[in-house]
């Protein structure tokens, strides 16, 4: 009890907590009293949004390139096995970090070193203002209510719609509907969720069908969201998969009297284009639209409204040949997507995201991990320097995929260790595979070319391989997840 006095973390880190508990100390919990502690520990000894937003990659599992470690030697150290995120993630005294990093290096036969202590100690002290002025707060979050959604999965394409909140105790029962800008299919989704501190939802939902594929948009996901402070709005992850390699990213927003903007379709235009088609989505639109009610930043005017309801505007707009090339806000009257048009004269190159990813064959115990691509293209930023921060991300360009091993003989192909999809999903091959692969994922513009007239092509590097772990504790450890996400009421002692 007095180690948990000194310490504070996500709810994922109390939950990882009980993991180990139950696995080297023999604790036993039924799902009540596990849910109780996550929550109770959760709320009290919590991190403030400002101390989560830098690390909610690591609750969300998002790939992120870490560049948070100070030295080469603390990123190995940290990194071997997991995220440096995760250290980050957790609040500690400094004797509790000494005393942390002894043990943790005496476990894994580590190096324990004085820099760890002095840099955790600095970065992820136990006392902040944030946390101060956060755990101050005495008004409980209500979030019930209906909701504007902003989603985004990739290889699928942007979806829009509502979610309605009821609350329920403590917890929030949830309906979402949604529909693909792609190809207007719609998605319905009903879950449930709890918010600790005010801050971390953390849920689950699904569609009331079977998934059809291993991306269907109805699959059974995690919720992942940080809730903003003033309770307007909330943004994150819902995923899914062996690795959590699939996943909506997602934007809620309250809704309100007022009309408001939740997402641009059509988000990349190119200087000097004429009559572009651009989707506008959101809420409580009125009948009659003028032009004066749109602004796409200098250099874009509108040509003319096609279509317009409550949710959905249709505009045609043209793109000035010295138009100023980057981001533009988007704005319906007072409403603004801030960053949300991009402007640019020519696509300089396609990188494949994620740039290095890890796929794995079946067997028994495991199912397959797959992996979602996409092709994104890219225009040269201010500096006029390929593959540097300022580049301006175009979104999703027309590619054909192949997927080849590193050291194939010529002309023995790639059928042996998986296939790709038109919309970039990797599936590993059937088969009782006893060794891993190197392989590219490549993605070839149907219409983007270079200066010499060349098709643009980008990259992904993948790991193949056997199923890269076994779990042999006990059931309920397994189920932790789903208890605290969803309510005792799913799992058994």
């Amino acid at each position: 009890m007095q180690r948990i006095s000194w310490e504070r973390t996500s709810p994922e880190g109390w939950q990882d907590a009980l993991k180990q508990m139950i696995l080297r100390q023999n604790v036993a919990l039924t799902p009540v009293e596990a849910r109780a502690i996550v929550s109770y520990l959760s709320n009290t000894h919590g991190l403030a949004p400002e101390e989560a937003r830098p690390v909610m990659y690591e609750p969300e599992r998002r790939i992120q390139e870490e560049r948070s470690a100070p030295t080469d030697s603390l990123r190995e150290t940290c990194s071997k096995c997991h995220p440096f995120a995760r250290a980050l993630s957790w609040r500690r005294s400094r004797e509790d970090w000494k005393q942390f990093i002894d043990s943790h290096a005496a476990r894994y036969n580590i190096r324990s070193t004085a820099e760890a202590v002095s840099f955790l100690a600095n970065a992820a002290p136990l006392h902040t203002a944030d946390w101060d002025a956060w755990s101050a707060r005495t008004e409980k979050p209500n979030l019930a209510g209906r909701w504007l959604i902003a989603a985004y999965l990739p290889g699928r394409g942007s979806y829009y719609g509502e979610m309605q909140i009821d609350r329920d105790g403590d917890d929030y029962n949830t309906r979402v509907g949604l529909k693909s800008e792609r190809d207007g299919s719609r998605v319905i989704r009903r879950g449930r969720t709890s918010v600790f501190g005010g801050d971390a939802w953390r849920g689950r939902s699904r569609g009331p069908e079977s998934a059809g594929s291993p991306d269907d948009p109805v699959s059974e996901a995690r919720e992942v969201l940080l809730v903003s402070a003033d309770q307007s709005s909330a943004e994150g992850r819902w995923y899914w998969g062996q690795y959590q390699e699939f996943g909506f990213y997602v934007k809620l927003r309250r809704a309100t009297s007022e009309a408001a903007l939740i997402g641009v379709d059509g988000s990349a235009l190119r200087t000097g284009s004429s009559a572009s088609r651009i989707r506008l989505n959101g809420h409580n639109f009125p009948a009659q639209i003028a032009s004066s009610d749109l602004n796409f930043g200098a250099g874009v005017t509108l040509s003319r409204v096609v279509s317009n309801s409550g949710n959905e505007i249709v505009a045609e707009v043209d793109v000035a040949r010295d138009a100023p090339l980057g981001k533009h806000d988007v704005a319906f009257r007072t409403s603004v997507l801030p960053g949300a048009l991009a402007i640019y004269d020519r696509i300089d190159y396609v990188k494949v995201v994620p740039d290095s990813a890890m796929a794995s064959f079946a067997d028994q115990a495991h199912p397959k991990g797959y992996w979602q691509f996409e092709a994104i293209g890219y225009q040269r930023g201010p500096d006029g320097k390929l593959h540097t921060a300022d580049d301006l991300a175009l979104g999703p360009v027309d590619v054909t995929w192949t997927a080849e091993k590193f050291h194939a003989a010529e002309g023995s192909g790639s059928d042996s260790i998986g296939s790709m999809s038109p919309l970039g999903l990797f599936t590993p091959a059937d088969g009782d595979f006893k060794t891993n692969f190197d392989v590219w994922v490549i993605a070839t513009a149907k219409d983007a070319k270079d200066a010499n007239g060349a098709p643009l092509v980008g990259k992904s590097y993948v790991v193949l391989t056997v199923p890269t772990y076994s779990f042999n504790g006990r059931q309920y450890v397994r189920d932790l997840d789903r208890w605290v996400d969803e309510g005792p009421a799913t799992g058994k002692p």
